[in-house]
């Protein structure tokens, strides 16, 4: 689930009846999951599900150096061209693969890396969802898309919702949060019912945003497990990745203190338990087992305006852009290659090649800028990345998180850290990225055949799932894992 923070699942754990009811209470559930790396975006947090490795590992670092890859269009559809080359190593479906060919590996999603990341480069099938309103795939995956796949975007039910609204799960008193706060979804439409286009076609570029994208995409998982038979042959292990993305989308767009959010949340939960039983119509419970897990969490607006029970005090957004800017300008006089010097969200990397080529010296670069973006307001750390390996990573997390991140041969120089609930500069939307608890802490949930249910609340870490399905399934990873097998939550 997409930005599902864990405290949603304690906050609203009485009016759970789905999904979440049934995980939740026959599930070994730990709550204080992490994602623990540094960048806490969507793909590398996807990358690191499946793989039971960190992103220094896997080579997916960020959102824009995750997927894209113009050399594998979409099929039958607009929107960038994606695939999984820049993944690195391999992930549970390849330990499958390799020990069962016959092993089938399906993956659905609404955004391209929840659906490609999950698998890696393991040769499956991944689905997601393009803005005129079909599931597709790119060219990486096959030529022309399944007739399955053709049949269920022929249905057209994101275009059916044309004219419709999304209103309220349960009665307003059942809602503790204002509906009433002006700075979500930017000023505008932040008061239920939230109206659907009228237009099919705008309904269906719309549809992304609203709850009932994550009943279609359960509903595609359940038609993949029909069409590609998944679970049939007792004698094979077959894989699905569901990845649900609206929680991520209405996070965003209204915040986690919203009555949106909660209604959301109140939703998938009957989503995930209509598939659950529908996934148990199907096939033998007693032969599935289910993990859930979320990519990254969220932090609240920073805004005064906004009361928020998960942070005490307002905060604010910071502008590293003179900064950044006044670097780059020295660095082009001082004769140093544009392609060697490039600062995102935070991150600054410089080539070696280029400052000695330049014969500037890269170290007091990082240093210089370093100090002069600890003394933009809002900024809690810069440190240069070289340094962090060197601290008492099993105390100081944010390092920890930041060593974790980057492969060795990317030219990492500085990384920096604002401080608690702040944001970027130009940001209006609540946000994620950073590597605080509030962003890195997700659940991690086992549940279903072998499994031991109970409650345990002591740290864990994404990259624990996959090493602990694979003593489950009895299958040997192909490589070295940064994750560890939770015992306990095994029969």
């Amino acid at each position: 689930v997409d930005q599902l923070r864990p405290d949603y699942l304690d906050l609203y754990a009485s009016q759970f009846t789905g999904g979440f009811a049934r995980l939740l209470r026959g599930g070994a559930y730990f709550p204080n999951g992490y994602q623990d790396h540094g960048v806490t975006e969507t793909a590398p947090g996807h990358a690191s599900t499946m793989s039971g490795r960190f992103p220094r590992s896997t080579g997916i670092v960020a959102n824009d150096a995750g997927v894209y890859d113009v050399q594998a269009p979409l099929i039958d559809a607009k929107g960038d061209p994606a695939s999984p080359f820049r993944f690195r190593g391999t992930t549970l479906g390849d330990w499958l693969r390799f020990a069962d060919p016959r092993t089938r590996l399906l993956s659905v999603s609404r955004k391209d890396r929840g659906a490609i990341l999950p698998l890696g480069r393991a040769k499956g099938e991944a689905y997601w969802y393009a803005t005129n309103g079909m599931f597709t795939t790119s060219t990486y995956y096959s030529d022309t898309l399944p007739t399955w796949v053709q049949r269920f975007n022929a249905r057209r039910l994101p275009q059916s919702y044309a004219g419709k609204q999304w209103d309220l799960l349960l009665p307003p008193s059942a809602y503790t949060e204002p509906d009433t706060v002006a700075i979500e979804s930017g000023g505008t439409d932040y008061v239920f019912p939230h109206l659907f286009p009228r237009s099919p076609e705008q309904a269906a570029a719309a549809f992304a945003t609203f709850p009932m994208m994550d009943e279609v995409t359960f509903q595609l998982a359940l038609e993949g497990v029909t069409s590609k038979e998944l679970g049939r042959d007792p004698t094979r292990t077959d894989f699905l990745a569901v990845s649900v993305s609206t929680t991520d989308a209405i996070g965003h767009r209204f915040g986690p203190d919203s009555r949106e959010q909660h209604d959301q949340i109140l939703r998938l939960d009957r989503y995930m338990g209509a598939f659950i039983d529908s996934l148990y119509k199907l096939r033998d419970s007693s032969t599935i087992v289910f993990t859930l897990t979320a990519d990254h969490g969220v932090a609240p607006f920073p805004d005064a305006e906004v009361k928020s029970r998960f942070r005490k005090e307002p905060a604010g957004r910071t502008d590293l852009l003179p900064v950044v800017r006044a670097l780059y300008q020295s660095l082009m006089r001082a004769g140093v290659d544009t392609a060697g010097f490039k600062e995102d969200a935070g991150v600054l990397y410089l080539d070696p090649v280029a400052f000695t080529r330049a014969r500037v010296n890269r170290d007091s670069v990082a240093r210089a800028y370093a100090s002069a973006a600890l003394r933009v307001d809002g900024v809690w750390r810069a440190d240069l990345f070289a340094d962090l390996a060197k601290r008492d990573t099993t105390k100081d997390a944010i390092s920890r998180r930041w060593v974790h991140m980057f492969p060795p041969d990317l030219p990492v120089a500085v990384v920096v850290t604002l401080k608690p609930f702040w944001n970027w500069a130009g940001t209006r939307s609540a946000s994620h990225g950073s590597p605080h608890d509030y962003d890195a802490r997700v659940p991690v949930l086992f549940y279903g055949a072998g499994i031991r249910p109970g409650r345990h609340d002591d740290v864990v870490r994404v990259v624990d799932i996959a090493p602990t399905l694979a003593t489950l399934l009895s299958v040997r990873p192909m490589e070295r894992l940064d994750g560890r097998v939770l015992t306990r939550a095994l029969r």
